[in-house]
């Protein structure tokens, strides 16, 4: 039966993805497993692979487009199959997207495809009432549309076929915004006379402008949300670095002999996160509504930098792995996600997260809460500083100073101390966390 492929739903958070290129063209022979084309997400770029076998026997999205999900991409034809008559919608009646689903990635097929467009003896939209004309568009631009009062009917689309998508809804509010005055408003009592407002600075041909990509809308939205939503409170706490320095020169002194890889510090920090969480499970925790939810288990996530942001893969079940195991899965994870081959269930999942920035020579700092978590330790750099020892003398240090982020409806402040508390202790004695 003829499969019609659609743009599937590849993170928990996606609603639209931008077909890089394929690699199979129309008329390659497609297998099961073979790679059809490389799709960039809101968080990654993706491998779309083949779930039926078969001849691409049509492409509806070139290299470079952005649809979104549900949205038909291509048809697979198998052994001696001819294309297919199309119903009312234009799709034919079997799907790859059917079974494509993943229990960790995708939904209900319900709520990934596109709605069907609505029959004639449906109401039409309040738009559509007044021209008379069936408008194309996207749920999620009529939705746009109303909130910012565009009228449909007047905008040409963009997307496949015509169709109206939320760009063009957008573009045509930011044209009007420019170009149509605003009514005027009932006066006003006099007020003392405050300075001119600034007007925005104008872009010139040395200015670059960078359109968003998915991954950083993506990120910019969390983030207002995170901000916005969660009521941050924030500890720090100033750590004896120097037992942990010594015992990293013994074990990778050890490492070199043997010719295995090095540890970071940044390795020891995890296995000191992932220790401290299970022994404070209070602070590994989400808000759920009217509930908390405390986690069984440390998913641990960490911020890793990439060109176009960031994104946290996870080390699951990081309570129970060694730091060998931790040090190596940390770097398989950041390479992949620099190289943007991370898969949904490798980035999905956190219940905390690490964000370090003393590479870069940062002393301190404190990061954004990453939703549905409740906590992110932020890690400065290592600073050689004058201490007071216990014997009350000035002497030579080294010293790190942690960034705690609370959420301040799951932990309280006692729990967080207790958090920076217990990591204090283990990074102090860093053996603590090796037995």
């Amino acid at each position: 039966m003829p499969i019609t492929i659609e743009m599937p739903k590849l993170s928990d958070t996606m609603t639209e993805g931008t077909l890089l290129r394929w690699v199979k063209k129309v008329g390659d022979t497609v297998a099961v497993g073979d790679v059809l084309a490389e799709v960039e997400t809101d968080k990654a770029t993706m491998e779309m692979e083949a779930f039926d076998e078969g001849t691409l026997s049509e492409v509806y999205v070139g290299d470079g487009q952005t649809v979104q999900v549900g949205q038909k991409l291509a048809l697979l034809l198998g052994a001696g199959e001819a294309k297919p008559a199309e119903s009312k919608s234009g799709s034919p009646v079997s799907k790859q997207s059917d079974v494509q689903k993943k229990p960790d990635t995708e939904k209900k097929a319900s709520q990934t495809k596109q709605p069907e467009p609505v029959p004639a003896s449906q109401p039409l939209k309040p738009a559509e009432a007044e021209s008379g004309v069936r408008v194309k568009a996207s749920p999620l631009a009529r939705k746009v549309a109303a909130e910012l009062g565009v009228q449909l009917q007047t905008l040409p689309g963009s997307g496949p076929g015509g169709r109206i998508v939320r760009d063009d809804v957008l573009s045509a509010h930011e044209n009007r915004s420019q170009t149509v005055p605003q009514a005027p408003k009932p006066a006003a009592p006099a007020a003392p006379a405050t300075p001119a407002a600034i007007p925005p600075l104008a872009v010139s041909q040395e200015d670059i402008k960078i359109q968003l990509g998915g991954m950083r809308r993506t990120i910019a939205a969390r983030l207002l949300e995170a901000k916005t939503t969660i009521p941050h409170f924030y500890l720090q706490a100033e750590v004896d670095a120097e037992p942990l320095v010594q015992l990293r020169q013994q074990l990778n002194t050890a490492n070199e002999a043997a010719g295995l890889p090095k540890f970071t510090v940044n390795d020891f920090i995890l296995k000191a996160t992932a220790v401290t969480a299970a022994h404070v499970p209070k602070a590994n925790a989400s808000f759920a509504g009217d509930t908390i939810v405390q986690y069984g288990s440390v998913q641990l996530a960490c911020a890793v930098a990439i060109d176009d942001g960031l994104v946290t893969p996870v080390i699951r079940d990081a309570q129970a792995k060694s730091l060998s195991q931790i040090s190596a899965e940390i770097k398989d994870l950041a390479a992949k996600a620099r190289s943007k081959k991370l898969k949904p269930e490798q980035y999905q999942g956190g219940t905390l997260t690490v964000s370090n920035l003393g590479s870069y020579g940062v002393d301190q700092f404190f990061a954004i809460i990453n939703p549905p978590q409740s906590l992110i330790l932020s890690v400065g750099a290592i600073l050689k500083k004058p201490v007071v020892n216990a014997a009350g003398a000035i002497v030579p240090g080294q010293r790190i100073v942690f960034g705690l982020s609370c959420d301040h409806r799951v932990v309280d402040g006692a729990i967080g101390a207790q958090f920076l508390a217990e990591l204090k202790r283990l990074l102090e004695t860093p053996a603590l966390m090796l037995v």
